[in-house]
């Protein structure tokens, strides 16, 4: 496989993605389940029989032995079961966990390269360790890729002592890690990180590189350099990744590409960027421009453009270019106008700071391209931030797709199949529960206002904690969250708030969250990767309670907010209260409706509001799965250029 393992670009025409998405389905639909995989899971029970009499030492001869045969025979399903039943034993000698049967299922899968859908609670850490060790054993770099920092801190430790039983090492790459300790961490066995570290140090050994990774040239090269590139490289090359919350990763965070860059001064810009947000201020929605919440695009009326030109008259420059003025103005206009304070960003310490709006999570160390960051930081009155020059760039697409061997898992992904296959050649599996499920819906009501909605969710709330039962109210944005600790406050209920300016408490407030009575306020980054467990009295009370006060643009960042409940057979339910005069409902239907039913006191009957809700949430998965196809073959396109030029990525 060379100095540096790695899958080479593939492009797929219309006839291909059809075959693939066929091919999903049927693999999905037809063949998911199959004997095959009750024979497995019998061949691991078998291959069992007789471990648990043996001492330590007696293991640790049974791991080298497989270790060999790994080594030379490959991954064979014999070979596969004989070392789940190992990491099995050894997991329960060292943590007092042992893999449940529906855990080996999904082991099992990931280890065929598909992503195992598994519901929250079901164990996915330790279910991550049978593939990874696995491989591991069989000499095959891993990485395990997951969302944020304290994942990998958090699973790698806690899974450690498996590892070091087995002979493995394991290494963690962190935000704030070295050069040399992110070289030490892709050098052991495995690998914990995070896909943005992930991506971002690939970039870095192909900007090294310089688009040379053949295997000759790399070993000629050490012969007459003293110190050649590959001593210089962070990573070993992408053999063999299971990615954690593969929907965020793989389709939610790939609207947008991961870019390196340098920042540059830019004093003659900053005059730009505030003469063009001082402008586009004076320009009157619908009668000089149009803004489409549901497409986030800005379209100049004729009358507009006119305005325009009187308003640019004598400032010269790029003003006195139709495009460059137009494509200037447009920016301004969407960071006055359609970018939000506390829902898109937030105004940290003077710097505006990106809102994953997947996570909640607060990012950063991003920034929107081409001036719109700057246009936002003149609106919010911050010190504008230098421009970005990317020196490299790529799509979460394309790099994956470069793994020669690529897995995940997941609690929701059954809604996003056919985009993973197609993209990714990654079917899905679901995998049944350890126990039965029992996560109640409570019915959902459709209120034509906001103020009507809040009513609601408040009366709800009284009653669910009067019952002494926890709750859970999923937020979409920070600005929702405190709304509604505002009216928490008032009602002298108390509670707890999470969102992006309270994301270095999340761990701590997310294991409260369980308490008899407990009220907490959250976005979806709650606790993602981490279980809501109950107190005691709480499972007698009914269980946790999920209530959504708004619905996301897609439906399985819904089921992973219900999915805080309900846990391993835990009692819970959930619902859902929101609004026509809610942003996901105003950017497809526009206020219309609103006002159609604005003197309605009542909800709307649950079948209008079931399709509205249905039809809004299906528009804007349809807008974002159209983004990230564009970004696709954007960057197919950007990189026939670049390779064209003789540059890299």
């Amino acid at each position: 496989m060379g100095n540096y393992p790695q899958r080479e670009d593939s492009r797929e025409g219309w006839f291909d993605r059809t075959a693939d998405k066929i091919g999903g389905f049927i693999r999905q639909y037809i063949y998911s389940g199959s004997l095959d995989d009750q024979q497995f899971i019998d061949a691991v029970n078998q291959a069992a029989e007789g471990l648990d009499a043996l001492d330590d030492k007696g293991l640790r001869a049974q791991v080298i032995d497989l270790r060999k045969r790994l080594y030379s025979e490959g991954l064979q399903d014999k070979l596969v079961a004989e070392s789940f039943a190992l990491i099995r034993e050894v997991s329960s000698r060292t943590l007092s966990m042992r893999h449940h049967n529906v855990q080996l299922y999904g082991g099992w899968a990931m280890l065929r390269g598909k992503i195992a859908e598994m519901e929250t609670g079901e164990g996915k850490t330790l279910t991550a360790t049978l593939p990874a060790c696995t491989a591991a054993l069989a000499g095959i770099p891993v990485h395990v890729v997951t969302v944020n920092d304290f994942l990998v801190a958090r699973d790698s430790k806690w899974m450690s002592a498996i590892y070091e039983a087995l002979g493995l090492t394991v290494g963690t790459v962190l935000e704030d890690s070295s050069t040399e300790q992110r070289q030490a961490a892709y050098a052991c066995d495995i690998t914990y990180c995070t896909n943005k570290q992930l991506v971002f140090d690939y970039l870095k050994d192909r900007m090294l590189l310089e688009q040379e990774s053949r295997p000759l040239h790399l070993q000629l090269e050490g012969l007459y350099q003293g110190r050649p590139k590959t001593s210089r490289l962070l990573m070993r090359g992408l053999c063999f990744a299971i990615v954690d919350e593969a929907d965020s990763v793989l389709i939610d965070e790939a609207r947008t590409p991961l870019i390196i860059s340098n920042t540059t001064k830019m004093e003659q810009e900053e005059t730009l960027f505030q003469q063009a947000i001082h402008i586009a201020k004076q320009l009157r929605h619908k009668q000089d421009f149009n803004l489409s919440t549901s497409t986030s695009r800005i379209q100049l009326t004729d009358y507009g453009k006119a305005q325009l030109l009187t308003l640019t008259r004598g400032l010269g420059g790029v003003w006195s270019g139709t495009r460059r003025r137009d494509e200037l103005i447009k920016q301004a206009l969407s960071a006055l106008h359609y970018y939000q304070k506390d829902q898109h960003y937030l105004v940290k310490d003077g710097k505006v700071q990106i809102i994953d709006e997947s996570t909640g999570r607060v990012m950063p160390d991003r920034s929107w391209e081409r001036g719109l960051h700057q246009m936002i930081e003149v609106k919010e009155g911050c010190a504008i931030s230098g421009r970005q020059e990317t020196l490299a760039r790529i799509s979460y697409q394309r790099f994956f797709r470069r793994y020669l061997h690529l897995a995940g898992m997941t609690g929701t992904a059954a809604e996003v199949t056919q985009e993973l296959t197609s993209v990714y050649q990654l079917s899905v599996e679901k995998i049944p529960t350890h126990n039965p499920v029992q996560r109640k819906a409570c019915p959902d009501f459709v209120y034509a206002t906001e103020r009507q909605k809040w009513r609601k969710i408040i009366d709800i709330i009284k009653d669910i904690h009067d019952e002494g039962r926890p709750l859970l109210i999923g937020a979409k944005s920070v600005q929702s969250s405190e709304h509604l600790s505002g009216l928490l406050n008032a009602e002298n209920l108390q509670h707890q708030i999470l969102n992006a300016r309270q994301d270095h408490l999340e761990s701590q407030i997310v294991s409260q969250a369980g308490r008899v009575g407990a009220i907490t306020v959250a976005t979806n980054m709650a606790g993602r990767g981490t279980d809501i467990e109950l107190f005691p009295g709480v499972t007698e009370r009914g269980g946790l309670h999920v209530l959504a006060t708004e619905r996301h643009d897609a439906r399985r960042i819904d089921r992973q907010l219900f999915g805080r409940g309900a846990r391993q057979g835990d009692p819970g339910s959930y619902q859902t209260i929101v609004s026509l005069e809610d942003d996901f409902i105003d950017n497809v239907f526009g206020d219309r409706l609103a006002k159609f039913f604005a003197r309605r006191t009542e909800p709307l009957p649950q079948w209008l509001g079931n399709l509205i809700v249905s039809y809004a949430q299906r528009s804007a998965e349809k807008h974002h799965r159209r983004i990230r196809q564009d970004l696709l073959k954007y960057d197919d396109n950007l990189s026939d250029l670049l390779s064209f030029s003789g540059r890299g990525e």
